[in-house]
């Protein structure tokens, strides 16, 4: 498997507050992971961090997963630990009352992929039957889509369109949507936050995730266009590629 994040403060935003990575241990089962924080002044950025430092910490410890129920349960579990953390913290530092985020989560084995979400970052997966986003965004306008007032396409103009319904650290017992996925050698693995995915299409996605190109290039090209395009927001994308070898992923963190 090969691996690869990146992350980029966009044209407007003087700090970032996202955060994530990718993370091999030492029997090579990947995770990838972003986080897109929110909140006053610099809280967004606290409570990005926090997730993925505890995440990875938690990730480096654990032995490896040998099932879907095993990797699903200890997603659940640790999710659900880190958002009553992160509430917590938030509570008793004045600075931070309000702070959150989003999270999504993919952890990579040889046979499957499970992935965790909570909020509007996204997980798709290139494979031989097309690119398909893996996750439902918890959001407002994607409830209206599901209820069918209003269509997929005016939901992309929709003036609330970064409502959430729901995210991490913002209440207490918050659970992740935890599914698993089948790979195979070849397929593709996109996670990111709305920073990319509002300014991208689904198709151009594709495109990108298709070429015969490292993923480093590859994510270059899409912060670059995503910030030709406006960047308002920040920026951020993990990409995991499944080469069929059990070599180490690359990271930029």
């Amino acid at each position: 498997m090969e691996a690869y994040f990146m992350t980029d403060n966009g044209q407007i935003r003087n700090h970032n507050e996202d955060d994530g990575g990718v993370f091999v241990k030492s029997d090579k089962q990947v995770l990838a992971v972003i986080a897109d924080g929110m909140g006053g002044h610099n809280a967004g950025d606290v409570a990005s961090k926090m997730v993925i430092q505890s995440l990875k910490a938690k990730w480096l410890q654990v032995e490896e997963f040998t099932t879907p129920d095993q990797t699903e349960q200890w997603l659940h579990d640790t999710i659900f630990e880190i958002n009553n953390k992160v509430f917590t913290y938030a509570n008793e530092h004045d600075d931070c009352a309000g702070m959150g985020t989003t999270i999504v989560a993919a952890i990579c084995a040889q046979d499957f992929i499970t992935v965790a979400h909570i909020g509007d970052s996204r997980c798709y997966l290139l494979n031989d039957l097309g690119f398909k986003q893996v996750t439902e965004d918890h959001s407002l306008v994607n409830e209206l889509v599901r209820a069918g007032q209003i269509s997929k396409d005016d939901a992309e103009f929709h003036p609330r369109k970064n409502v959430l319904t729901k995210a991490l650290g913002t209440e207490q017992n918050v659970k992740a949507d935890v599914k698993t996925i089948g790979w195979d050698k070849g397929n593709k693995v996109l996670l990111c936050s709305d920073g990319l995915s509002n300014k991208i299409s689904e198709a151009e996605l594709q495109s990108s995730i298709e070429q015969v190109s490292s993923l480093a290039s590859i994510s270059s090209q899409l912060i670059d266009e995503a910030n030709n395009r406006g960047g308002e927001d920040n920026i951020s994308l993990a990409l995991v590629y499944y080469n069929g070898s059990q070599e180490e992923g690359e990271s930029m963190c």
